[in-house]
């Protein structure tokens, strides 16, 4: 069975995890759920619950010096939902937070990378939002922003139900092995 790290940030459709988790393991995949330190708070009362879904702790937090890893290899991982700030931090390498600094040395690595915006109209305005999309396209991950993946909604205007969760599990299903 192949490995999947599922990263999410602190973005509604985040509530849905248990049921992405679910549809992963339907598609095969022994899934390790990372997320942001916000969206483990906003999940406080459901991690119990994920990890025995998943058979793994959910981290949020580096482990510390000498610590095992708990986690297998990955196959491949998912970020998503990102946020403007995992997006941004990830593509200008400031890897304070756990899912960032893994998937910043997963491109070293090779590991091969998808990932999903949730940002609203107003986000994608700021310049270094477009930047950091093609900086992290450059580096090999496939990013699905625009027609076939996340496409922005107006702020307050989102919709968690209508996150194109199967295009981002079908993009990981359809990537390349890594090196």
């Amino acid at each position: 069975m192949r490995t999947l790290y599922l990263f999410s940030s602190a973005a509604s459709p985040v509530f849905d995890i248990a049921r992405v988790v679910e549809d992963a393991q339907a598609d095969g995949w022994d899934v390790c759920l990372g997320l942001t330190p916000t969206a483990a708070r906003w999940l406080d009362r459901s991690l119990d619950g994920l990890a025995a879904l998943t058979g793994h702790p959910v981290r949020w937090d580096y482990k510390l010096p000498g610590e095992p890893d708990v986690w297998p290899k990955p196959d491949a991982i998912l970020v998503a939902p990102a946020t403007f700030s995992t997006i941004n931090a990830w593509a200008l390498g400031i890897t304070d937070k756990f899912v960032v600094g893994v998937v910043a040395e997963g491109i070293g690595k090779r590991i091969p990378m998808v990932a999903m915006p949730c940002v609203n109209a107003a986000y994608v305005q700021h310049p270094q939002f477009e930047r950091s999309v093609e900086t992290l396209r450059g580096a090999g991950v496939t990013v699905l922003y625009g027609e076939g993946g996340f496409v922005p909604n107006q702020p307050g205007q989102g919709d968690p139900g209508a996150y194109p969760w199967r295009a981002a599990l079908d993009a990981v299903r359809d990537l390349p092995p890594g090196a």
